[in-house]
């Protein structure tokens, strides 16, 4: 059995991974600053406060800044952390949470292999982390994967926010803006099929794009979800599709398409496992 260490599973991504994850051939062990909703806890950015006697055979690193919630520059910081802590507790690999926020745009689907741009802040900490923590996990003899995560339903600004309406850009085209998209139980079945790839010693590359396959019209996951949509003129700097190609990730494990009614019901099952706990 794997002993996988998920780092900030109290956050958005981590809790999610909670609701789904039973357990099986993976042995989770749920970080957090402090005891709530956690069985480890410590401070990744303190290394005094790491735990001592604690084995992990796979490290999967949700702990990080998202914009407005404190210094980005921290994510390099925490990547880092996550690869000296997978060392230190004899890891084979890390998995670090990236984003599509990398890519900064472009046309069609974007590959891992593809000129990496990002135009904004978030973006651009998120590129120094994995570049970053693949130097260190190179020198440390730790293998590291950074995940690029598309839009995750119900942890992203669209499903998570309250109220019936939802305001959409409108390009030119007269259509909004289309993302690729991954549903909660979806995201944890996928890290959990990875991790059981590392366990199998499965090659894994160096980065992978999380998402379903093709992208979604945000339109349509509202209103599928009942939820009116308020058009208004898209600003310049609005993307009109961000698509994650994940040919590499289908040549790892089973990617199913993207269907926006299936999307919004995976959400809704999640929000109520949330509701219940």
């Amino acid at each position: 059995m794997s002993r996988v260490l998920v780092l900030g599973a109290t956050g958005r991504l981590g809790a999610m991974l909670q609701r789904h994850w039973s357990q099986g051939q993976l042995q989770p062990i749920w970080h957090g600053r402090n005891l709530q909703g956690t069985n480890c806890t410590f401070d990744l950015l303190d290394q005094h406060s790491w735990p001592k006697v604690l084995q992990a055979d796979i490290i999967l690193c949700f702990a990080g800044i998202v914009p407005g919630k404190g210094d980005l520059n921290l994510n390099v910081t925490l990547g880092e952390a996550a690869v000296q802590l997978g060392a230190k507790l004899g890891a084979r690999r890390v998995f670090l949470s990236s984003s599509a926020a990398i890519y900064g745009g472009g046309s069609g689907a974007l590959h891992e292999a593809d000129p990496l741009a990002p135009a904004l802040p978030y973006g651009q900490t998120k590129l120094q982390m994995e570049r970053a923590a693949a130097a260190l996990g190179a020198g440390l003899g730790v293998a590291v994967t950074s995940l690029r995560i598309g839009n995750v339903a119900g942890a992203d600004a669209l499903l998570a926010q309250p109220g019936k309406e939802r305001r959409l850009d409108q390009f030119s085209d007269g259509q909004g803006p289309r993302r690729s998209y991954i549903g909660p139980s979806a995201l944890a079945g996928m890290l959990g099929s990875l991790c059981m790839a590392e366990a199998d010693s499965t090659a894994l590359p160096d980065c992978l794009n999380i998402a379903l396959d093709g992208a979604v019209a945000m339109a349509d996951l509202c209103h599928a979800a009942g939820l009116e949509v308020i058009w208004r003129p898209a600003p310049p700097e609005a993307l009109p599709e961000v698509t994650l190609d994940v040919t590499r990730l289908g040549a790892i494990i089973p990617v199913p398409k993207a269907c926006p009614a299936q999307i919004i019901a995976d959400w809704r099952a999640d929000a109520s496992n949330k509701e219940g706990a």
